[in-house]
């Protein structure tokens, strides 16, 4: 009696795909520095109008396109897309969290 024979190698040659944990951290970095760049920009633009309905369209953006955006990228399932919607969610919540919600617009005291 004989065994089966061994599975063939995978690509690489090694049998397991090289880890990409360096890249998904890196760029997680790079998703949460590019939020608060963008919420700066439309921070400061919705503060211009002066309005409350301004701010609260400002935060709706901000809120859709980092944790909608985030979870899409995600979704994809690469290591790229990965760390930048792990890193616009996070940058959100981080904003959310050391402004009080002023920066991120979900604090009740900028609508009343």
């Amino acid at each position: 009696m004989s065994s089966p024979p061994p599975p063939p190698p995978g690509p690489s040659g090694h049998g397991q795909p090289p880890r990409q944990t360096g890249l998904v951290v890196g760029l997680a970095c790079a998703g949460a520095f590019g939020y608060w760049v963008v919420n700066l920009f439309v921070g400061l633009i919705a503060i211009t109008f002066e309005s409350r309905v301004a701010i609260g369209v400002g935060a709706a953006a901000l809120a859709l396109g980092a944790l909608g955006g985030g979870v899409l990228l995600v979704l994809r399932r690469k290591p790229w897309a990965l760390g930048l919607g792990l890193g616009l969610m996070i940058g959100w919540a981080l904003a959310s969290i050391v402004t009080a919600g002023f920066c991120t617009g979900i604090n009740p005291e900028l609508y009343a």
